[in-house]
């Protein structure tokens, strides 16, 4: 086969023919829809999941027109079916409702479109819904998108909260009402979307996309009042619930009441009960931020009191120590004790010095008796030869021949004398 002569398929228990097809050989356009007709024909019956957008039914038609669109994608199916289709659903159709059809796609040659005309509307259980919801909970959960530790802290005072929330809603008017009662100086910048229904989750994703886009914004609230399982299941969807742990701003969750718990619930940096108390929980309240400072203000000037008085009874203490009290207290007492000790030191030295002195005394005295002038005041005297090289006392007669030169010490003095030799008489 040549390029550009495809081949098409015959109609079913017909021969496969191989069909030219050229610039010198185009196919008119019946033929070309009457093949895509014969290629949808082979689709057959099938079951489709969707959330109805939109519901025409002309009086006096046969034929009621529905748009059926992906709740995660977006992504719509033309639908048809007989009105008594519609009224004879097992739930009251509106948008939003998810439901599941049977039906045959079938494509219309003569506008060249395509649609779904369906024989059987199912709606979606709870319990399926539910069920569906704990599953994706699980997945979420198993890929950590719960832990705590990715939950971001919400600023104390925010300059400025991104609210996400239905057009003149319950939930804007508490959480706008409640929050400036709470705290004056708030500002909010506002992003009204749908919070149900079909269209919810892709308003909700550019108004987050937005709000954390925006510098000013540091924190988000996204806010619904209650309702059932069906109106809360756009804050359960997959892709809202990855977009909020993108997000680099808080966001606060606060759908619905106290029991409900959409997915967005446990993926959020804060989960709120209700609108009231996210408004509650993302500012301070003045009134009681003013009484705890006052509080805390007195608690400090009373602790700072109480410390100067414990700080005034130590240097009191302090003084009364005996040391600083009468500081030369006790230098006057050491310097009795110094006096005390100098005096003792003095009588001791004068003692010894007594004793000292008396002990000299005695030997002076003992000398004195023994020594040579005594020996001369009881009229001794002493002889000395002199006149020689080498003067001596004379001890003996022999030691003074006549005409020695000799020198006689006496008591008061000396006298020279020469001797005439010894005396021969004896006496003495």
């Amino acid at each position: 086969m040549t390029q550009g002569t495809p081949n098409s398929p015959a109609p079913s228990g017909s021969p496969r023919t191989k069909v030219a097809n050229s610039p010198e050989q185009p196919w008119p356009v019946r033929t070309v829809s009457n093949k895509v007709s014969q290629w949808i024909d082979k689709l057959g019956s099938i079951w489709v999941e969707g959330q109805v957008t939109e519901i025409k039914i002309r009086p006096g038609t046969r034929t009621a027109f529905l748009v059926l669109r992906d709740p995660v994608a977006d992504m719509s199916l033309p639908v048809t079916c007989t009105p008594e289709l519609i009224r004879d659903a097992p739930v009251p159709l509106r948008e939003g409702t998810r439901v599941i059809v049977f039906g045959k796609m079938s494509f219309f040659p003569g506008r060249g479109s395509l649609s779904l005309r369906i024989t059987e509307i199912r709606a979606v259980g709870i319990g399926e819904l539910l069920a569906r919801i704990e599953r994706l909970r699980s997945l979420l959960a198993a890929e950590g998108l719960f832990d705590p530790r990715l939950k971001r802290p919400i600023p104390f005072l925010p300059g400025t909260v991104g609210l996400i929330t239905g057009r003149a809603s319950a939930a804007e008017h508490d959480v706008l009402e409640v929050a400036r009662t709470r705290w004056p100086a708030v500002r909010f910048e506002i992003r009204n979307t749908a919070v149900q229904g079909p269209t919810a989750v892709s308003q909700i994703l550019s108004a987050l996309a937005e709000l954390d886009r925006a510098p000013h914004v540091d924190v988000i609230v996204l806010a619904r009042g209650g309702g059932s399982v069906e109106d809360l299941l756009p804050f359960s969807d997959e892709t809202l619930c990855r977009a909020i742990v993108a997000c680099t701003t808080p966001v606060v969750s606060a759908i619905g009441h106290e029991p409900d718990s959409p997915l967005c619930d446990h993926v959020a940096d804060l989960r709120a009960a209700t609108p009231t108390d996210a408004a509650k929980r993302i500012v301070p309240d003045a009134a009681a931020e003013e009484t705890r400072v006052r509080e805390l203000r007195d608690r400090a000037a009373a602790a700072l009191r109480g410390w100067v008085q414990r700080e005034s009874r130590l240097l009191a203490q302090m003084r009364s120590r005996p040391a600083l009290a009468d500081p030369l207290g006790q230098l006057h007492h050491r310097e009795e004790e110094i006096e005390r000790l100098r005096l003792a030191a003095r009588r001791d030295v004068l003692r010894s010095l007594d004793k000292e002195e008396t002990t000299t005394r005695h030997q002076r005295e003992r000398l004195a008796t023994l020594g040579p002038a005594a020996t001369l005041a009881r009229g001794y005297a002493v002889v000395q030869r002199v006149g020689i090289e080498d003067p001596h006392v004379v001890r003996t007669a022999a030691d003074a021949p006549p005409g020695a030169q000799l020198r006689i010490r006496v008591a008061d003095g000396a006298v020279t004398a020469a001797s005439l030799g010894p005396d021969k008489s004896g006496s003495r």
